[in-house]
């Protein structure tokens, strides 16, 4: 029997940071601020011979070398990453964005190059203050060396990073690696964790509703703290919306039986609630961003159905080991809290529905489509399976509709999903 594993709250808000470009900038340029002052701590303990050979004059070219390159390396990557994500956001979808502001590769980059720039001015400003003792420079210099060697590993990778930073491939890889990140933990955590709140749950008739505080996207739901409010009252939650829905301020969102009215107006504070969707428990989001890529490729602007075709290619792989992964059989951890669980018709729905409306008049693209689609629904999960039969059904009509040929629509309309399974 598995176990299961989920995020509180304050460590989404510590993940979610650590994401951010700033985050690790500031983090390299407080470190190297402290590596300058730590300078002065190992003057005594360096030989005076050393001392005598190496004087600040000797080190001050190279910091002023380092100082200067390094503010122009900072700007010119600043700007190529700014031009690479709207270049990615036009050709692909402005969902795309958000992905590519996580970048570790470009965080790490960035802050390499602006913590050796702030390390350079920093030691700069202390020898020309002469707060520095006789010694502080042969420490310096044995600084300045490792972070020159930091500097060209990070130049060496970011060079290599910037070949693909911004392109179609590299879109698609990045979306792909999100969805799937996001979409395997539903199997893993089913219903986060928490019991399965399905059409033949009973509810309490005297539960009381809990009303969203805010319009917009449930992004987080924080269990753990949920947990800990309902044990206090041996209470019951009932939660209607899953993680990507849609709210509105006011509307009812939950229900809590046994639970007082402040410990209510606590729920809210553990839902999380903003203006766009994000990845952390949102299963479908990935699929759908997906296939609003295929969408903006098949429009008649960009006219490109190769792009769509690799996006039925990754949405088949994804569902299908989505479909192959045994569902976490273990007990609820969140015994107390109840959660609407991943609907496999939302996630066929959320990867080909727009893809089936939008290629309806392209016969490479209904084809492949309906040949994702019949192999899905051969799937082991038999409601996914359902799913992909219905979407294949829907995805014939449109094309009857669609295709210019009659002999293509013919084709397309004798076809039975069973024909295109592998």
């Amino acid at each position: 029997m598995t176990t299961t594993r989920t995020v509180s709250k304050p460590l989404m808000i510590l993940l979610r940071a650590a994401r951010r470009l700033w985050v690790r900038v500031a983090l390299m340029a407080l470190l190297a601020v402290i590596a300058s002052t730590l300078a002065m701590l190992f003057e005594d303990a360096i030989p005076a011979a050393v001392k005598d050979r190496i004087q600040p004059d000797a080190v001050m070219p190279i910091l002023t070398i380092l100082a200067s390159g390094m503010l122009a390396v900072s700007t010119f990557s600043l700007n190529v990453m700014v031009s690479a994500h709207n270049a990615a956001a036009s050709q692909a979808t402005p969902r795309v964005h958000r992905i590519l502001l996580a970048d570790t590769t470009t965080h790490t980059a960035l802050a390499t190059f602006i913590g050796a720039f702030v390390y350079a001015l920093t030691s700069i400003i202390l020898l020309k203050a002469q707060l520095h003792g006789p010694g502080a420079s042969v420490a310096i210099l044995g600084v300045t060396v490792a972070v020159v060697v930091l500097v060209i590993l990070a130049m060496l990778r970011w060079i290599d990073h910037l070949s693909d930073l911004g392109s179609m491939d590299n879109s698609l890889r990045v979306t792909e690696a999100a969805a799937r990140s996001s979409l395997m933990q539903s199997r893993t955590t089913p219903a986060l964790g928490a019991q399965a709140l399905t059409d033949a749950t009973l509810m309490p008739e005297n539960a009381d509703p809990i009303l969203a505080p805010r319009s917009g996207y449930v992004q987080f739901i924080d269990l753990h703290r949920l947990d800990r409010i309902l044990e206090r009252h041996d209470a019951r939650l009932y939660v209607h919306v899953a993680p990507g829905a849609p709210v509105l301020e006011g509307r009812a969102i939950a229900h809590a039986a046994g639970l007082p009215a402040a410990q209510r107006t606590q729920v809210q504070g553990c839902l999380t609630i903003s203006d766009t969707r994000t990845f952390e428990q949102d299963s479908a989001f990935g699929l759908l961003v997906l296939s609003e890529i295929a969408s903006r490729a098949l429009s008649t602007g960009v006219n490109d159905p190769g792009t769509a075709l690799d996006v039925i290619n990754r949405q088949e792989r994804l569902l299908w080991h989505w479909s192959r992964t045994p569902p976490n059989d273990a007990e609820p951890v969140h015994d107390r809290i109840f959660v609407r669980p991943v609907n496999a018709a939302d996630l066929i729905e959320s990867a080909f529905g727009s893809i089936a409306r939008d290629g309806a008049g392209l016969i490479e693209v209904v084809d492949r489509l309906l040949d994702a689609l019949g192999a899905l629904s051969q799937s082991a999960d038999i409601a996914l399976s359902e799913a992909a039969g219905d979407m294949a059904s829907h995805a014939r009509s449109h094309a009857e509709d669609a295709l210019p040929l009659a002999t293509q629509r013919a084709r397309q309309a004798g076809a039975a999903p069973e024909q295109r399974a592998p």
